[in-house]
């Protein structure tokens, strides 16, 4: 699809009470992008924007992560990132 995850730390492995911080970046950035973030199968988008930053992780914030991506025409799909709070 062109869109791919990245996390802060690596690896999406987060302490407890730390801060995780996903970046979603386009490969063809063509005209201006909508960004919306989305855990698991949850309807209601977690944030919006190229990134999605959560202060203080809870044992809650665990699950896969994914963003979705639209340019008015078309909407892409990131591969899930599975976030794990240890």
């Amino acid at each position: 699809s062109g869109v791919s995850l990245s996390a802060q730390p690596p690896g999406a492995q987060v302490t407890l009470g730390d801060r995780l911080v996903l970046s979603c970046t386009v490969a063809a950035e063509t005209g201006p992008l909508s960004f919306t973030w989305h855990r698991g199968g949850s309807g209601a988008p977690l944030g919006t924007g190229p990134h999605l930053e959560l202060q203080h992780v809870g044992d809650n914030d665990s699950g896969h992560y994914h963003c979705r991506v639209s340019d008015g025409d078309s909407v892409a799909e990131s591969v899930p990132l599975d976030v794990t709070v240890l």
